[in-house]
């Protein structure tokens, strides 16, 4: 009889653990979700670097677009918008051998981003961001064998991050 009642209150506290944890849940705008569009002017730029605000902005949009949680808008019609500045593109050594020769050079490209709400007129998020990508000086053994790689790699990280934090919560 004492075996039977414990199997009894265990069953019972499995059952009311699973039905307390299983909560609603949907992939509806439950953050913003008066929001449905959003636009991402050309980002502005502060570096000597020649279409790096042009790939990032484009990375965006693109990143965007295939989430399509915010589809992309013109600015005078959309709900929210994502401006930008390229901060800075600096190299760097990142690996050396045991000979003292660089093995790999980092690459960190350094924005400030800002999403608005463009309809209660107030700032979601902002903040300046820098991400990483390497390459090797003769093509040595990273994945990327040119500068312009790495800076894709960096650019893709940063896209990744906006993209994550613009619409966390949806």
């Amino acid at each position: 009889m004492i075996y039977h009642f414990k199997f009894r209150s265990f069953l019972s506290g499995v059952v009311l653990i699973v039905f307390t944890g299983c909560g609603y849940y949907s992939f509806s705008g439950s953050t913003l979700p008066h929001l449905k569009t959003i636009a991402i002017p050309t980002f502005q730029d502060d570096t000597a670097e020649f279409g790096v605000k042009d790939d990032l902005t484009n990375a965006l949009i693109d990143a965007f677009s295939k989430d399509n949680t915010l589809k992309i808008a013109d600015q005078r019609n959309a709900d929210s918008i994502i401006t930008g500045r390229l901060l800075a593109v600096r190299d760097g050594a990142g690996a050396f051998n045991r000979s003292e020769t660089v093995n790999e050079i980092r690459v960190t490209v350094s924005v400030q981003v800002k999403f608005e709400d463009l309809q209660k007129r107030k700032i979601v998020w902002e903040d300046n961001l820098s991400q990483v990508g390497t390459y090797a000086p003769n093509g040595g053994s990273t994945s990327n064998t040119t500068r312009e790689e790495a800076i894709t790699e960096a650019i893709s990280k940063i896209t990744e991050e906006v993209l994550n934090r613009s619409i966390s919560g949806w």
